[in-house]
């Protein structure tokens, strides 16, 4: 009976934690409550997990909240720059890419949230707010460079985008660090990490290009 009631608890608690009253979390109380995977963990804070990059304990709780408040700012962030668009006259053709180009950038950290706060396959995705932070800087650039190929539509992308991708350049940064509250520093170790993975990627192209070219001298030689 004990058990049956604790579950129930368990339950009415997981739906009250919810993303905009409509989104659940990947990872419920109640999953946890009952999940075999070696690498959650609990403590007298709660469940937890180590993470990789940092080597530092990750609470469940903690990420969710997180995610929760980013999601509220962020939110009244995109119903401000509705507002200030439907406001601003035609012909103020910069104020107006200013302001759809930080709508790029808000939208795609709400949807990014969606994505992470529901996702319940992937323990990967509970992370600190700092690596979140830079998880986003790399979508955003990577977001940046598809709009400006023509690759992806986006509500906030008129018919000639150049000064709203302009404007992205200059802001995004900013834009996520204001929207997260977090310091500049916040943003530094993402650096670090990124030039490691061109220096490998160098290397790894380098060899690859050496091989292909011996691989056709053997080829023209038998033939």
């Amino acid at each position: 009976m004990t058990c049956a009631i604790k579950g129930i608890e368990l339950e009415k608690d997981s739906r009250k934690k919810m993303l905009d009253g409509r989104y659940q979390r990947g990872f419920s109380l109640t999953r946890l409550a009952s999940t075999q995977e070696p690498k959650v963990r609990k403590d007298d804070r709660g469940y937890f997990i180590m993470s990789l990059s940092e080597n530092t304990k990750v609470y469940f709780e903690d990420f969710y909240k997180f995610l929760e408040m980013t999601y509220a700012k962020a939110q009244a962030e995109s119903s401000s720059l509705t507002e200030k668009l439907q406001q601003t006259p035609l012909e103020k053709t910069e104020t107006l890419s200013y302001y759809r180009a930080k709508g790029v950038v808000v939208d795609l950290l709400l949807r990014t949230i969606i994505k992470f706060y529901t996702d319940g396959a992937n323990l990967g995705v509970v992370m600190t707010p700092w690596c979140f932070g830079t998880v986003l800087l790399e979508k955003v650039e990577v977001y940046r460079d598809r709009l400006s190929k023509g690759e992806v539509r986006d509500r906030n992308i008129p018919e000639y985008p150049y000064y709203v991708i302009k404007y992205m350049d200059e802001i995004y940064k900013t834009t996520l660090l204001e929207l997260f509250d977090f310091p500049q520093k916040a943003f530094q170790m993402r650096w670090q990490y990124s030039e490691l993975l061109k220096r490998y990627s160098k290397i790894l192209t380098e060899i690859t290009s050496s091989l292909q070219s011996v691989l056709m001298t053997i080829r023209n030689y038998g033939s």
